[in-house]
Parts: structure tokens; C-alpha cells; sequence
């Protein structure tokens, strides 16, 4: 058995229904080692006042792996011992203290100390207790107490015995050190009263020595003595001339300094003075700092709102400027259209005048025009996707505008930071008004283009519409031609009759500058002499020169137009059961 530790410790007994207590309780644990090799730990409480007072636990291997799963322990069991003596090593030294750190716990369920008895270590801290390790242990049996109290008594003999054979030895020494030292104070005596003879011989010769000695220096003494009288008489009268000399230049140097005193003050009086006006300019020069301060500030201010103004108007003006090369590109379309059209008014011009000699030509010019209103319908659908694609881009262009507006206030915070001095304010201050300025004056000269080119795309708008209405006019004359096919008359028309309404008709869709527009009613005026002449003339139209149905719509009773061939050709009486149609841009 090898006992590891042995120690008397302060432990907080608690009881059920008893106040807490401490008592003075001997902590053992010893570590025994049987026969098959095993080793077995165990803890023993005992009380040096009370003999009965005896809790044991033992702990095996078996016992220690349980006891590491139920509380959570991460050491082995051959490091448990050290580290548990560690613990009650760190409850031992602060056993005094107002609030130690660790305690240990005897906690017994009954009012008496008996049965089993839960012993804990534990750590406290300001938010709560900390158990350590919580051991329950066993009251001893009566025969494990028999066995304590035997061991107790033996080594108690044992004590004794060996107490009783030391108490022996001491006597023995002591009795031996008696003896020598009587010894020792015998011959010590007798050294003693032969140094008092010599002694009392010795003061007796030094007395009288001494005597002899102090009368020579006391006639010595009175020698020096009246030296030293004279020699004082003379340093007494040097020190008096000394002094007199030394007060006569210290009164001057008095007086010297009196008057450099009297011009200090005044140069002090004249340096307070001096202060105090410049503490009031300080004062002055501080309210106006303050003031520039403020106008600092709110240069500032009014900066930054300029720089939001001219980036507001530099996104009007981009999307100004966006809307006029919209425009302009429009305008550049439309005047391609009416330069299209110019070009093919010229060349119906040129075919109004060959008409008259030969049809051949009138049929070359009605293909010519039916391929123009087919460019121009195609030419107009085009105009209408590229405007559609127009109008996607400005949508780009306004997102990326947005994006350069917030890029642009994350700038304008950092330029509010680096903005440190007033001068390089006050200049960017004026070359953003000059930029201000600038800018309004573009915008100015963009307002009056924009005007411009909204004037003249109205302006190609209302020929577009008289030339639309033209178109739907010429549709409701041939329905009416197309009606009167079905009336029961035989009068023949002429043919030059029949090419004047041609003419006229022509005419009226493409007006010759300098002429007046022919009006349908009087082109229809005139019949046709030879029947047969119209005959040919709408069979050749009918094969040749029919415009696509698509370009002309029905009218208003229903019936489809097929060609224009049918206006021309079989046009028979004129209409005297029906008046004529009135349009708004043609008299009747």
C-alpha cells in the first residue's frame, strides 16, 4: 500500500436541515496493488477529534471508467490520482480567504454524520458554482472502524515506543553535556579570577598613566587656547571691514535693482495692456473665422446643388439630344420619302404629258406607280420598326443614364470630402456657372432645332394625310365606277374622254406645280366616241397594269375593287341619278 497523500483540510460539512458548518477533516488516499496485479485507489475521510468519524471509497478501474461517463471526466486512470491531489492542493491554499475560489463539500442526507456522503470539489465564480468531481462515499462498517481505531492504536505505540527510546537517547546526551560542561566551568572559574588580577594591575598602571597625560594637555590646552583668542581678535576685525564693504555694495546694488524693478512694472503694465488688445483682435478674429466658417459652409451647399443642377440638365440635355437625332433621323427618312415622291411626281408629270400621244406610256406610268405605292408602303413600314428601334434605345440609353446618376452621386460625396480649401472652391464654383451658362445656351439652340424639326415633321405629316385621303378618295371613286357597271345604260364613251379622266385623275393624286388639281367631277363630264378604243385600253390594263387590291380598300356598299382598269375603260354614262361625292380637299 503506498499512501499518495495525507492532509488535514477545511471541508463545509452540510446537513439536512442544519446550518452549514466547517470542520478540520484529515484527507488520505492510498493506492494499493493486490496480487493479480491490480491496482485500486482509495480516498478515506477521518477525523483526528473523532475516532468514529471514518468514510472510505474505493475506486478500480471498472469503478473509474463509470465514474468518467457519469461526470464527464478526460483524464485516465493513472493520472487521476496526481490530478485529484492537484485540486485539494488548490483548495488548501486559500482555506482563509473572504471568497475563496475553491471549496470542499461533505454533503450528508440525515441530520447525523452517517450512511453515505457525497464529498465535491468545487470552483465558484460570479456567475455559478463549478463541480469539479463528486465522489460518494461510505460510512465505515464496524469492523472497518475496529480496523482504523487498531491502526490508529498501533501507530500510536508505535509513536510511543519510538518517543520513549529518543526520550532515553536525550537523557543519556544531556546527563554526558551536564557533566563536561561542570568540567568546563571549573577550569573556566579558574581562568576567570587570574584575568581579575591582571586586570585591577593593568587599570592601576593606566590611571596613573592617564593622570600624567591630562595635566600635559590641559597646559597645552591653555597654550592654544590664548592662540586661538588672538587669532579670532584679527579675523573678527577682517570679517567687520568685510562686512561693511560688502553692505555698501549690496545697497548699491539695492538701489539698482529698485529702479530696474520700477521699469519691469511698467514694461509689465505696458505688456498687459498689449495683451488685452490682443486678446479683443484674437476675439475679433475668431468671430470672423466662425463667419467664414458659415460662408465656407454654405458655398459648399450651394456647390453641391449647382453640381446636381448642371448634372440634371446634362441628363436633359442628353436626352434632348437623343430626341433630336431620333428626330433628325425621322426627318432624314421623311425627306427621303418626299424626295421618292418629288422624283416620282416629276415622272408622273412627264407621263401626264406623253399620255396623250400614246398609251404605251400610260401603261409604263401605272406600273411605275403602283411600284412607288408599294416603296411607299414598304418605305413606311421600315420608318415604323426603325422607330420602334428608336424608341428601345432611348429605353437603354435612359437605364444607363440612371446608372451615370448614381455613379455620379457617389462621386459628388467623394468630391464633398476632397473639397478642403476655398480658393479651388470658388473657382470650381465659377467654371461650373460657366459650364451652367454654356449649357443653357445649348439647350437654347436644341430647343429651337427641336422646334424646327417638329415643324417640319408636321408639315411632311399633313402630306402624308392629304396624300392618305387622296388614296381613299380615289378608292370611293372606283367603287362608284364599279356600281355603275350595274346600271342599264349604252352611251359609248370616248377614248380621249376616257384619257382626260385618266389625266384628271392622275393629276389630282400628283398636282403639277404652276396648275391647278383637275376635279374628278369635270373629268368625267366627257364620253368616249369609239367603245372598242376603251375596250383595248382596259384589256391591255387588265393585263398589265392592275394595282394590288391591298392598296385600295371596299367602299361603303361592300363591293371589292379589283383594278383600275374598270374606272377608265367601262366607265359608261355620267352619274346624274347620284351627285358626287364632296371631299374635304377637293370642290365638287
Amino acid at each position: 500500500m503506498e499512501e499518495l497523500y495525507n492532509k488535514v483540510l477545511q471541508i463545509h460539512v452540510k446537513h439536512k436541515d442544519c446550518e452549514e458548518r466547517k470542520a478540520n477533516i484529515r484527507v488520505t488516499i492510498e493506492l494499493t496493488t493486490t496480487p493479480v496485479h491490480r491496482r485500486d485507489l482509495l480516498v478515506k475521510l477521518t477525523d483526528d477529534t473523532d475516532p468514529y468519524f471514518l468514510f472510505t471509497l474505493p475506486i478500480s478501474e471498472e469503478d473509474f471508467q463509470s465514474l468518467k461517463v457519469q461526470q464527464g471526466l478526460l483524464i485516465d486512470f493513472a493520472s487521476f490520482p496526481q490530478k485529484f491531489i492537484d485540486l485539494l492542493n488548490l483548495c488548501d491554499l486559500e482555506p482563509d480567504s473572504d471568497n475563496p475560489r475553491f471549496l470542499l463539500h461533505l454533503t450528508c442526507q440525515s441530520p447525523v454524520i452517517e450512511g453515505c456522503a457525497t464529498f465535491s470539489v468545487v470552483e465558484t465564480n460570479p456567475f455559478k458554482h463549478l463541480n469539479h468531481l463528486s465522489l460518494r462515499l461510505i460510512q465505515g462498517s464496524d469492523r472497518e472502524v475496529k480496523e482504523y481505531l487498531a491502526a490508529c492504536l498501533a501507530s500510536l505505540k508505535a509513536e510511543k515506543q519510538a518517543l520513549d527510546i529518543k526520550l532515553k537517547e536525550t537523557e543519556e546526551d544531556l546527563s554526558r553535556q551536564l557533566s563536561y560542561t561542570q568540567q568546563t566551568l571549573s577550569e573556566k572559574t579558574k581562568e576567570l579570577e587570574k584575568l581579575r588580577s591582571e586586570w585591577t594591575n593593568q587599570t592601576s598602571s593606566l590611571s596613573s598613566r592617564h593622570s600624567e597625560e591630562l595635566q600635559l594637555q590641559r597646559e597645552k590646552n591653555l597654550e592654544l587656547k590664548s592662540r586661538f583668542q588672538h587669532e579670532m581678535e584679527q579675523l573678527r576685525q577682517e570679517l567687520d571691514s568685510a562686512h561693511k564693504k560688502s553692505l555698501l555694495e549690496l545697497q548699491s546694488r539695492v538701489t539698482e535693482l529698485e529702479t530696474s524693478c520700477r521699469e519691469l512694472t511698467e514694461r509689465r503694465y505696458k505688456n498687459e495692456s498689449i495683451i488685452r488688445d490682443q486678446k479683443i483682435k484674437l476675439a475679433g478674429l475668431e468671430e470672423e473665422c466662425q463667419h467664414l466658417k458659415q460662408q465656407v459652409l454654405s458655398l459648399r451647399r450651394e456647390n453641391s446643388t449647382l453640381d446636381t443642377e448642371v448634372h440634371e440638365k446634362e441628363r436633359i440635355v442628353s436626352q434632348l439630344q437623343v430626341r433630336v437625332a431620333v428626330l433628325e433621323q425621322e426627318i432624314k427618312d421623311k425627306e427621303m420619302v418626299m424626295c421618292r415622291t418629288k422624283e416620282v411626281l416629276e415622272a408622273t408629270q412627264q407621263q401626264k404629258e406623253s399620255v396623250e400621244e400614246t398609251a404605251e406610256n400610260k401603261e409604263l406610268q401605272l406600273r411605275k406607280l403602283e411600284a412607288t405605292v408599294k416603296s411607299l408602303s414598304e418605305e413606311l413600314l421600315k420608318a415604323n420598326g426603325i422607330i420602334q428601334k428608336l424608341q428601345g434605345e432611348v429605353r437603354c440609353l435612359v437605364g444607363k443614364v440612371k446608372v451615370k446618376n448614381t455613379v455620379t452621386v457617389s462621386q459628388e460625396k467623394v468630391l464633398r470630402e476632397t473639397q478642403a480649401k476655398l480658393q479651388s472652391v470658388d473657382k470650381d464654383l465659377q467654371n461650373a456657372q460657366r459650364q451652367v451658362i454654356s449649357k443653357e445656351e445649348e439647350v437654347k439652340q436644341l430647343k429651337e432645332q427641336l422646334e424646327m424639326t417638329i415643324q417640319k415633321l408636321n408639315e411632311s405629316k399633313e402630306v402624308l394625310k392629304t396624300n392618305e385621303n387622296v388614296i381613299t378618295w380615289l378608292n370611293k371613286q372606283l367603287n362608284e365606277v364599279q356600281l355603275t357597271k350595274k346600271t342599264p345604260s349604252a352611251e359609248p364613251l370616248d377614248n380621249s374622254s376616257g384619257l382626260s379622266t385618266l389625266t384628271g385623275l392622275r393629276s389630282q393624286f400628283y398636282p403639277q406645280p404652276g396648275k391647278p388639281a383637275q376635279s374628278p367631277a369635270l373629268a368625267t363630264d366627257s364620253t368616249p366616241a369609239d367603245p372598242r378604243v376603251g375596250l383595248t385600253i382596259s384589256q391591255q390594263f387588265k393585263d398589265s397594269a392592275g394595282l394590288d387590291a391591298k392598296y385600295f380598300s371596299s367602299g361603303n356598299d361592300g363591293i371589292p375593287v379589283y383594278s383600275l382598269s374598270s374606272n377608265i375603260t367601262q366607265k359608261e354614262l355620267p352619274l346624274k341619278s347620284k351627285p358626287p361625292v364632296s371631299s374635304a380637299y377637293f370642290s365638287s
